[in-house]
C-alpha cells in the first residue's frame, strides 16, 4: 500500500505557490493575531517579494492546506527545526469558513506523522495564545501536554496575553494516534 503523507482524508498539503499571494492579502485580523503577525498594510510588490522568499529551508516549511474542492482552508508552518536534538515547532491557521470541521486536527496529524516517521524528530512544541480557546481545546484533545505558560508575551486587542506551551513526544503521538 502506498502512503502519501500529504494527502489525507479531507485535505492535501502542498507548497506555497506565487499565486497564493491572495491568501496573505486578505487574512483576517483573528488569524493574524493568532500568528502574531498584525502589521501595517504592505504593497503588492512587498507581498510578492515575501511570497517568493518563502522557499523551503531544510525542514522549515510553509504548507497550504486545500480541501477536496481545491479550496484553500488554511496554513501550517514548521519552524525552529533542530534535527540534532530532534525537536521542532509549528503554528497553523484555519480560515474562518472552514473552522470547526476537523481540518486543523488533520493538518497537525499529517505533519507530525511525517516529521516523526520520516525525519527522525522525537518531539514537537507549539505555543497557543491564551485568548485562543478553540486551539487550546484541540491541542489538549490531541494529547499535547501543557509544559508551561509564558506570561504576557503578546500584545493584541489592547491587552497582553499569555503563551501556553504544549509539547508531544513521538511515543505520545504513537500512543494517542497509532503506530507510525
Amino acid at each position: 500500500m502506498t502512503v502519501s503523507y500529504w494527502t489525507g482524508q479531507n485535505l492535501t498539503l502542498r507548497a506555497i505557490q506565487p499565486e497564493d499571494i491572495i491568501i496573505f492579502e486578505f487574512l483576517d485580523d483573528e488569524i493574524l493575531r493568532n500568528m502574531d503577525s498584525i502589521h501595517f498594510p504592505r504593497s503588492a510588490n512587498k507581498m510578492s517579494e515575501w511570497v517568493e522568499e518563502q522557499s523551503e529551508e531544510d525542514d522549515e516549511f510553509r504548507f497550504v492546506a486545500v480541501d477536496r474542492d481545491n479550496n484553500i482552508v488554511g496554513l501550517i508552518e514548521t519552524f525552529d527545526c533542530d534535527l540534532k536534538n530532534g525537536i521542532f515547532d509549528y503554528y497553523l491557521a484555519v480560515f474562518e469558513p472552514y473552522r470547526g470541521k476537523g481540518y486543523a486536527k488533520e493538518m497537525i496529524l499529517m505533519v507530525l506523522r511525517f516529521f516523526f516517521s520520516e525525519r527522525a524528530y522525537q518531539k514537537v512544541n507549539t505555543t497557543v495564545y491564551s485568548f485562543n480557546e478553540p486551539s487550546i481545546r484541540l491541542h489538549e484533545k490531541l494529547g499535547f501536554m501543557k509544559e508551561g505558560q509564558l506570561r504576557k508575551i503578546i500584545f493584541t486587542k489592547g491587552a497582553y496575553y499569555d503563551g501556553i506551551c504544549y509539547g508531544m513526544t513521538r511515543e505520545e503521538f504513537e500512543q494517542n494516534h497509532g503506530s507510525l
